[in-house]
């Protein structure tokens, strides 16, 4: 037997082992062929993908290249009033373009710019790698310069806005501005439209801002400061911020190394140059916009909020915005603040925040943030501070509001004004008079805004729906509310003129809105339309508004000087006192803080007056000049209201009128209440159980806080006048709400006062001193 014979199963494997291999190699090849495929594939995918977002690209001329990027801004009648920027731009002609900086440009930005066709798949895929392993040498990313031409020039820098669609529509844009303009056409834009920090855009502009000198001026490390600023001009600023402008020009000096731009002993030598050599001990700041300026800085510095809430960049997104401001209405706001033509200010230290909604859709056409301010620019803007108290303006969105909407009160409905302790305390609750009237109306303790009777009703309704009604007006708190607060909240004149507002338009709450819309590069347009909320039934804001007027039209009414003859309007006061630590340095009368806010069916007004330091010696607010607030309102609510309409608000159909005393009083249909029996008339004793907490929260106030001579509680006392004839009567706004005036949030619950007795109580959160209520008349 041979061999071959003797051995079968060896070759029965050796014909296995044949007959596998190239069915082996077969299956690697199926492999592969389906992977080109697929790669294929994609690729063919991503062309269409490509070519389908590409032909909805916008079109791109010449003067959108060579225009900057700054923001504008308009009024409603769309009015140019400020142009956000500090410099006019000096644009330079590529031919004075020092070489140099054309070269640090191109080595830091796009080392492969003159190869190019407007996009580079070399410099995409070596970002992608450069950026996976972390070895990055000054590349930004896929992007090459002419695509961050056409991004400025066409497109929002917005991350929200870096989509496949748009990231298609850049490239292709660049491919045909590359086709379209030579490449030191395309340095020119750019380099011309840059945003350079603080207000400036274009190289030649920066140039003179930083150095005081032309481009053509500039040595190695100044050009290539300036080369690297484009990509974060805040943090590479050699002015404000040397340590990351140093990094960021040696890194500039690097690449053109790289590039054989400059040798690397040229590099050394700038490197070891102090990056702040040469820079000029002043820079020159515009006179663009200061006319406007004055008058619309708070305003101006909310919009660019907004803007910013929103995603845009307002440095680089060449934005078109439009506002709601009404600037008519905003330069008289500004005349009445900074002149004694219409009120009578006892210094230039006295202070004021403002803002005016329309109750229809919420838009702020005129907002004020403070006096005598001189030229800061973007500076504090008291109308949107939350750090003093409100008063008693508290009281109808607190209080009474939520008791005719959850407990269906009628306006004569019977409360008290007798002696009243806060639960679990033995804290004791004033009057500004230190006297107790009984049973009283609504409307009446609303109308002369007497404390005793706002708490009682917040007691009944319970914190927990009054925290509900509050936040259906747009107002949250970090802290729990406290029976305290229904005589004062930390908010803002912009929460509280928009809150009014759904009084003032049946009972709809609309978010406080600046920005009316905004149009980008692309010619897209944005628009900000607030959208309405029911926030109460028309009937609690009729029977508010109507219980309201009476604090300007009654005799005892605490508005009397906010009065405007023949004018369909309401409104409510509110000030505080000074806590006891501090009440024996100012005069029995002084207050913190003055406020007014009322409304027409046209506007919203919220009027805050006082110190910055209230602590300060003469700081204070005589009683006297407590209604200058009233004053402000009066004066800037007459002349809007020359060109409105003055309509009354009419009762709506589940409103019923009834005469009580000689008085056309109403109430909501099936709830006539009782006129025998006063709610909550005696010593609180947390009666509603719909409220879970118990009300027993009283004591209560910022869990971080305790009292200094800094941080100090207020008392705010709410005296009735004399009388008035709206022209400027004694009508005093006190009332005995004390507060935390310097709380770290603006939730902070406020303290009231003991009986004359100075004493000290002890909150769950911490000391606060509680203040005794001043004497009325």
């Amino acid at each position: 037997m041979s061999s071959n014979q003797s051995n079968p199963q060896t070759r029965s494997e050796l014909r296995a082992q044949h007959d596998r291999g190239p069915k082996g190699h077969h299956t690697l090849w199926r492999i592969l062929k389906w992977a080109v495929v697929l790669f294929l594939a994609v690729i063919l995918l991503g062309a269409v993908v490509f070519f389908y977002y590409a032909q909805g690209a916008p079109s791109i001329s010449q003067s959108a290249l060579e225009s900057d990027t700054s923001t504008k801004v308009y009024d409603s009648n769309n009015d140019v009033i400020s142009r956000l920027g500090a410099q006019n731009r000096d644009y330079v002609k590529s031919n004075n373009i020092p070489a140099t900086l054309k070269a640090a440009v191109v080595s830091i930005e796009d080392r492969r710019f003159y190869k190019n066709h407007g996009v580079d798949p070399v410099r995409i895929m070596s970002a992608a790698f450069h950026n996976v392993t972390g070895s990055s040498l000054g590349l930004q990313g896929g992007s090459t310069l002419t695509q961050q031409l056409v991004k400025l020039s066409v497109f929002s820098t917005a991350k929200s806005d870096q989509t496949l669609k748009r990231k298609s529509q850049e490239a292709w844009l660049a491919i045909k501005v590359d086709q379209k303009y030579s490449k030191q056409q395309i340095l020119e834009f750019y380099i011309n439209k840059v945003y350079m920090g603080n207000g400036v855009y274009g190289m030649q502009t920066a140039a003179h801002y930083y150095y005081g000198k032309s481009l053509s001026s500039l040595n190695l490390q100044e050009l290539a400061t300036l080369a690297g600023m484009p990509q974060s001009p805040v943090n590479y600023d050699p002015i404000h911020h040397p340590q990351y402008a140093k990094y960021r020009r040696d890194q500039v000096l690097d690449a053109m190394v790289a590039n054989k731009q400059i040798t690397a002993s040229q590099a050394a030598n700038a490197k070891a140059t102090s990056v702040q050599s040469g820079l000029a001990q002043t820079h020159p700041v515009s006179t663009i916009n200061l006319t406007n300026q004055k008058y619309i800085d708070s305003y101006l510095k909310e919009v660019y909020a907004e803007l910013k809430n929103e995603g845009y960049n307002t440095n680089t997104d060449g934005l078109r915005v439009y506002t709601n401001l009404n600037m008519s209405a905003q330069k008289h706001l500004y005349s009445i603040a900074n002149s004694n033509n219409y009120v009578s200010y006892p210094n230039n230290k006295f202070q004021m925040g403002a803002t005016m909604v329309d109750p229809h859709n919420g838009q702020v056409v005129a907002m004020l943030g403070g006096r005598k301010t001189g030229n800061v620019t973007l500076g504090l803007n008291r109308a949107v501070q939350t750090d003093r108290s409100s008063g008693s303006t508290a009281k109808p969105i607190a209080d009474y509001g939520p008791a005719i909407q959850y407990l269906k009160y009628p306006t004569y409905q019977p409360v008290q004004d007798t002696p009243y302790t806060y639960p679990g305390t033995n804290r004791q609750l004033n009057d500004f008079d230190n006297r107790h009237e009984g049973t009283i109306t609504m409307r009446k303790a609303l109308v002369e805004s007497r404390n005793i009777p706002a708490v009682r009703t917040m007691d009944a309704v319970g914190v927990n729906r009054a925290t509900d009604f509050l936040g259906n007006l747009g107002m949250t708190f970090k802290n729990k509310l406290t029976l305290q607060n229904g005589i004062g909240l930390y908010i803002s004149t912009e929460q509280e003129a928009a809150a009014y507002a759904a009084f003032a338009n049946g009972g709809t709450y609309y978010k406080p809105r600046l920005l009316n819309h905004v149009v980008t590069a692309d010619g897209q347009t944005h628009y900000y339309h607030a959208k309405g909320t029911r926030a109460m039934s028309p009937a609690t804001a009729f029977m508010i508004t109507d219980m309201l007027k009476g604090v300007m039209t009654s005799p005892n009414g605490s508005g009397t000087a906010a009065k405007i003859s023949g004018l369909y309007q309401a409104g409510k006061t509110g000030t505080t006192a000074y806590p006891d630590d501090y009440a024996s340095s100012v005069p029995g009368d002084a207050a913190m803080d003055s406020w007014f806010t009322g409304y027409t069916k046209n506007y919203s007004l919220s009027i805050w007056t006082g110190y910055d330091k209230q602590f300060q010696a003469g700081h204070y607010i005589p009683e006297a000049q407590t209604k200058i607030a009233q004053e402000i309102y009066r004066s800037e609510m007459g002349y809007v209201q020359q060109s409105a309409s003055n309509t009354d608000w009419t009762a709506p159909s589940d409103v019923v009128p009834t005469k009580r005393n000689g008085t056309t009083e109403y109430y909501v249909a099936g709830y006539p209440g009782d006129a025998s029996t006063a709610t909550n008339d005696g010593n609180s004793s947390s009666t509603n159980t719909n409220d879970s907490t118990g009300n027993n929260q009283a004591n209560t106030n910022n869990t971080s806080r305790s009292s200094s001579s800094s941080e100090r509680s207020s008392t705010s006392t709410e005296q009735r006048p004399n009388g008035g004839n709206g022209n400027g009567g004694n009508g005093n706004d006190n009332n005995n709400d004390t507060q935390n005036t310097n709380s770290a949030s603006n939730e902070s619950a406020p303290k009231d006062n003991t009986n004359n007795n100075n004493a000290n109580t002890n909150s769950n959160a911490g000391k606060a001193n509680s203040t005794s209520p001043k004497a009325g008349q």
